[in-house]
């Protein structure tokens, strides 16, 4: 018997890694002579980088400017030549306590220190993850840091921070091409949404991270100023180009100055890490992540696992944290059962607490049943 173990993380408990470990022991306790291919994957957000330092990357480590100026500890990883940053690690919204000035003032300057770094280091490619971000600046600092000259109308350097966008006449980026040499940048992403319009950066990610209606109507009009200066400059235009707005509009920044092209973040891991070559020699794959529901359903990696192993015919089990998805939606999924770790705790907080051991015991028990021929647990428990 063949299984793959490919979760993603389990946010507030485990990481992807810690995660395939946990249900692989559950997999040998059932089936003690089983064949188990731990393959924690990711969706190009927050733990991509710890899957990658588990497929064999270098983590390379590197003090910057955090959103609000404040240093920073930050780090990327390293493989094969290729240098992946996830944006979050020096402007995540972890780093801040969302506000109306903070949404304003936030800034991807350490972002842009994290790829000039690694330029220097030797690195001939860039894979940009962009999820998490405090900021909604369009990538202004970040192409600061590469040194674009971002003036006003005056001929003065403008400021850091999404609310500095308003006061942006031009931008000369000949000192950002130069760094960047023939290095290829990559944009990972699942969020499709565009730069501006309804459905863009500000209106749709501004009030996650603190803008009231003044501070969207001021960052928006700030995203526009600075998506025509680009395009005076020489970029592509932007306004309605999908997954533009990623991360605050750093992913349209990155499209703009750095030629990048925006692909699925879970396409990109899955890519590196083999999990296919896996799954197509499985007899059963087992996915999850720390929340099972709608959104999973919607790019992130449990859906993505399930659904590649649809294409090679192997059954598919999952273990969360919750599901709050019915039997029906997880069969249309391509999931034939599924395991909440809340039915088997005593709280939401002991199953955080615990949830190595849960996911061990409990992951036993559902391959013990799916072996036996049981029909696997499909209800879903709602919050």
């Amino acid at each position: 018997m063949r299984v793959v173990v490919a979760p993603d993380k389990f946010k507030g408990s485990l990481t992807a890694v810690q995660a395939a470990e946990a249900i692989g022991d559950g997999v040998r306790d059932a089936v003690p002579d089983a064949g188990v291919a731990l393959c924690p994957v990711a969706d190009g957000g927050e733990g991509t980088l710890d899957v990658l330092l588990a497929a064999g990357g270098k983590r390379v480590e590197q003090r910057v400017r955090g959103p609000l100026d404040e240093p920073v500890d930050a780090w990327y990883v390293v493989l094969d030549g290729t240098a992946y940053i996830e944006s979050a690690r020096a402007c995540g919204i972890e780093h801040v306590t969302p506000s109306p000035e903070v949404a304003l003032a936030a800034h991807t300057y350490g972002v842009g220190e994290l790829i000039a770094h690694a330029l220097a280091g030797g690195a001939h490619r860039i894979v940009l993850t962009v999820g998490g971000t405090a900021s909604t600046d369009g990538g202004c600092g970040m192409l600061q840091a590469l040194g674009a000259r971002v003036l006003d109308a005056s001929g003065s350097t403008v400021g850091l921070g999404g609310g500095a966008l308003t006061e942006v006449a031009s931008v000369d980026l000949t000192e950002v091409h130069r760094r960047l040499g023939r290095a290829g940048v990559r944009v990972a992403t699942d969020v499709t949404n565009p730069l501006l319009g309804p459905d863009g950066a500000a209106p749709v990610f501004g009030p996650q991270k603190g803008a009231g209606a003044r501070e969207v109507e001021l960052l928006r009009h700030g995203l526009s100023r600075w998506a025509d200066a680009l395009e005076r400059a020489g970029a592509p235009a932007l306004a309605d180009v999908p997954s533009a707005g990623a991360g605050g509009g750093i992913s349209g920044g990155a499209m703009a100055a750095l030629g990048a092209r925006a692909e699925s973040g879970f396409d990109l891991v899955v890519e590196l890490t083999g999990v296919e070559d896996a799954v197509r020699a499985a007899n059963l794959v087992i996915t999850g992540e720390g929340s099972l529901d709608r959104q999973s359903l919607a790019g992130k990696a449990p859906a993505g696992i399930a659904a590649m192993a649809g294409r090679h015919g192997v059954p598919v089990l999952a273990v969360a944290g919750r599901i709050a998805l019915t039997g029906d939606e997880l069969a249309r999924a391509g999931i034939a059962g599924g395991l909440a770790l809340v039915d088997h705790a005593s709280s939401i907080e002991d199953a955080q607490r615990n949830a190595a051991a849960l996911l061990r015991e409990h992951t036993a028990a559902l391959v013990r049943s799916w072996r036996d021929g049981d029909r696997p647990p499909t209800a879903a428990t709602r919050s």
